[in-house]
């Protein structure tokens, strides 16, 4: 790595429960030695992600923006597209990682063609950068360090997301509907939107008599 560039990456766009999470992350030279085990987050425990985020925001400039469930539904319905959501997230987090730590490269991973509609999404200071959109972008550094803050704070939210409702919480979007379907005959059909993305199948499924 010859200079510094950042890494985007995003958390909990296929898990039902929990908030989306995108985290931006630069990634300098002076901070390689710092940085050893860090690799994309979905190679590693919930406990690695969340114990080398930890050293990751004591090392490297960063911005988490995380969006929970109630404030996701509520955007979705203004997008009407999860990639507009998601290109919003991106651009904002970078742009905040620019305001402290100016970058000339940004990397992120190829969930839209090209990275245009992030590019599109940027302000002034973030269009001056080379944007870089690939396919398995965890393999760079600074994607991966990206993936595991924004693993990381997708964890802790859904835990509290957990521990608020009384009820477990669990990841992904197929092992689900037993869990939503307890949590809606505990908090009715109205609160399933405060802790679930209402646009997903599973909705329906858990929603269903």
């Amino acid at each position: 790595m010859s200079e510094g560039r950042i890494g985007v990456d995003e958390s909990g766009k296929g898990d039902f429960f929990g908030p989306l999470v995108v985290a931006a992350c630069y990634v300098g030279p002076e901070h390689l030695a710092e940085l050893d085990g860090v690799k994309d987050s979905k190679k590693l425990t919930d406990a690695q992600a969340i114990q080398l985020a930890e050293r990751i925001q004591r090392v490297c400039p960063f911005s988490i923006v995380a969006i929970g469930p109630e404030k996701y539904n509520e955007m979705y319905l203004k997008f009407a597209n999860l990639n507009k959501l998601l290109a919003w997230g991106h651009a904002r987090a970078i742009e905040n990682v620019l305001e402290v730590q100016p970058a000339k490269t940004i990397i992120s991973d190829e969930f839209a063609k090209g990275g245009g509609r992030v590019k599109s999404a940027l302000f002034e200071r973030g269009r001056q950068a080379e944007f870089v959109s690939r396919v398995r972008a965890e393999a760079d550094l600074a994607v991966a360090a990206a993936s595991i803050l924004a693993r990381a704070e997708f964890l802790r939210r859904l835990k509290k997301l957990s521990i608020e409702f009384g009820i477990d919480l669990p990841k992904g979007a197929t092992n689900v509907i037993g869990t939503g379907k307890r949590f809606v005959s505990l908090h009715g059909p109205e609160a399933l939107g405060k802790v679930a993305k209402l646009h997903f199948k599973t909705s329906q499924q858990v929603l269903a008599p």
